[in-house]
């Protein structure tokens, strides 16, 4: 049996895709959650309104505003959660929030290649740090989680089987860095009671995976609910895929 056990939720990009998924189906869970933080960048945006209808039918769904790249945001958002949580920890941080950028050896460019790092691995690093404290356990009291949704696409063993159909760098080696941030969150936050795990989506038909994708966004955050919802020691520190399989480096 795990100890972890999930009251609490906080998932950042939730306005749509994958996000929004994740504060449905949450909802949806036979066990229902106390609170879902639903972090996003423009709580007000037109974007954001099936969020913003969700919140208004649902109490325990609490709009967040956040942009993962700011430290002044991030840690405004930490002062909005930890009213709402009423001295008891936060279960799971869902660093969704993602950038995929077309580009090829050629066309990458230095600028484009920050602004994917800085929101694809810099802004969960500073999420998870900001949110650190509110997910510490004493031992003998839980465990908390970190899930990053990663790729295929960071996984350096598979790059020459989709190398050719999706060179992507900027996105590559974000989600690769991503993917060495969760392995060493995984060994760093252990003593304070912490699971960390890298999960590919698979590809799913959202506006970054489009039309093509063979996956819908219901069966895709359906079956990584399933890995969620059952994460133990042993799974921590891996890199798997949506139906759980692990995922080579």
């Amino acid at each position: 049996m795990s100890d972890f056990k999930i009251q609490s939720v906080l998932i950042t990009g939730s306005s749509r895709g994958l996000g929004l998924e994740f504060v449905q189906q949450f909802l949806k869970s036979s066990n229902p959650l106390v609170k879902i933080f639903a972090a996003c960048r423009n709580p007000d945006g037109p974007q954001s309104q099936v969020l913003k209808n969700l919140s208004e039918k649902h109490q325990n769904v609490i709009i967040v505003q956040m942009d993962v790249t700011d430290p002044s945001s991030v840690n405004a958002s930490v002062k909005e959660v930890e009213k709402h949580l009423n001295g008891q920890p936060l279960d799971l941080l869902l660093n969704n929030a993602g950038v995929l950028t077309h580009n090829s050896l050629e066309s990458q460019t230095s600028e484009d290649m920050m602004n994917v790092y800085n929101i694809n691995v810099v802004g969960p690093m500073l999420v998870t740090q900001a949110y650190h404290r509110l997910m510490k356990r004493a031992e003998g009291t839980g465990k908390s989680a970190i899930v990053h949704i990663s790729a295929l696409l960071g996984s350096l063993e598979d790059v020459p089987s989709l190398f050719s159909h999706f060179p992507v760098i900027s996105y590559r080696c974000s989600k690769a860095a991503l993917n060495m941030l969760s392995r060493c969150q995984s060994l760093g936050y252990k003593q304070d009671g912490i699971l960390t795990i890298a999960i590919h989506p698979g590809w799913v038909k959202t506006d970054m995976g489009g039309d093509q994708a063979p996956l819908t966004k219901e069966d895709s955050v359906g079956a990584m609910m399933k890995i969620i919802y059952s994460l133990s020691e042993e799974k921590s520190g891996t890199f798997v895929n949506w139906e759980g399989k692990t995922i080579p480096w």
